[in-house]
């Protein structure tokens, strides 16, 4: 019958009516820019991250962006993160004029390695950038450590993992200077349309930040500092509010859709094979409950490039995050890196592959899954 990477419309139909009555209630406000959906979206997500200030912005990319300008990353500065993770984690330092520098991953997590960065610190290293990658928390005790004595900010990429923990409990983006979150429609907190958000325990910075936002003017018309129009827009907010009351319900179905995976790839031979390797939930053993959020469900597989053909075929939806590391995109040819210098960055573009989580998907779709990619390796 065909499995779709991601089914929007199973997820948003349930929810029909209260999305469109908040955005009804949005309309007769005519309260459409930083009404009081946006304040009460900004309280509700700062608590559910373990924060005290939440800022929303307009999309995950200017979270990342206006975070940045708001530690005074600029010109000359080195920020340390992973060439492996989407566009915008080093996009947001390239646009500031500061040198990203890149860090190999963990090739079981596919996070940063925080036992290369000493190595890479150097008198213009200002910020870390840890990308919580698929929604699960990078290693953060030693990135902190690493931080702390070298004076550097974190500022967390948690735009995949809303609400996952860290093995001491500790959530996405509350362990950092401050922490980025997007609420792209694929996310597991999705909006209609582009969205983010700022969180912080740092009040002095969250000020910023909120001045940052509407073109860093404080009083209006008044500028002591330049900044953007990164505002979250009220109806984005409305409908945030909505599902926000779903999202622990969304967490423990791709939680339980995950471990359905494992059994049926156990089943299947094919992992005791060596033709699928399943994601490593690292802390799923410490008590977090959010140990893993599950974004997306990345195998590594053999022959990947044949396997999503032969997947198309029969129906079934997958992805690449990310076929081609920072360090050999085009655009940042001028850091002089070439093939080989982050080894465990190129192997994961090369072999891995998404394949369907989302909170709705059947049982029976895993099995289908799980049963054509058995099929494909067997033939």
């Amino acid at each position: 019958m065909g499995v779709p990477l991601l089914d929007l419309k199973a997820h948003h139909e349930p929810l029909h009516k209260e999305v469109m009555a908040a955005i009804e209630q949005t309309f007769r406000s005519q309260a459409f820019i930083l009404g009081p959906e946006v304040s009460k979206l900004e309280e509700r997500v700062a608590s559910y991250c373990q924060t005290s200030h939440g800022i929303g912005v307009s999309s995950g990319t200017d979270a990342l962006l206006i975070a940045l300008m708001a530690i005074g990353i600029g010109p000359g500065d080195e920020v340390i993160t992973t060439p492996y993770s989407f566009f915008a984690t080093a996009g947001a330092i390239a646009r500031l004029g500061a040198k990203p520098v890149f860090i190999d991953i963990d090739p079981k997590t596919y996070n940063i390695d925080p036992s290369k960065i000493a190595k890479a610190i150097t008198k213009k290293s200002k910020a870390i950038i840890p990308v919580h990658l698929y929604g699960q928390c990078a290693d953060m005790g030693p990135i902190l450590d690493v931080a702390q004595r070298h004076n550097l900010k974190v500022i967390e990429d948690a735009a995949q993992a809303i609400g996952s923990e860290y093995r001491d409990g500790r959530r996405a983006g509350s362990m950092g200077t401050v922490g980025c979150l997007s609420f792209f429609p694929s996310k597991n907190l999705g909006c209609l349309g582009d969205g983010g958000m700022v969180v912080t325990n740092d009040a002095d910075l969250a000020e910023r930040v909120k001045v940052l936002r509407v073109h860093g003017g404080k009083p209006k018309y008044y500028h002591k500092m330049i900044g953007g129009n990164f505002r979250l827009d009220t109806i984005q907010a409305a409908v945030l509010n909505v599902k926000l009351n779903y999202l622990d319900e969304w967490t423990g179905r791709r939680q339980e859709n995950a471990r359905r995976y494992e059994t049926l790839f156990q089943q299947s031979g094919l992992v005791q094979k060596g033709k699928v390797r399943l994601p490593a939930p690292v802390y799923r053993e410490s008590g977090a409950k959010h140990y893993h959020i599950y974004n997306q469900f990345v195998l590594r597989v053999e022959k990947r490039d044949d396997l999503m053909g032969s997947l198309k075929q029969k129906g079934i939806g997958t992805e690449v995050y990310y076929p081609v590391p920072f360090h050999l995109q085009e655009c940042f040819r001028y850091l002089g890196h070439v093939e080989g210098d982050f080894p465990e960055s190129e192997r994961a573009a090369k072999e891995t592959v998404a394949i369907p989580i989302y909170p709705e998907l059947t049982a029976g779709q895993q099995t289908e899954v799980v049963e054509a990619i058995r099929e494909i390796y067997r033939s």
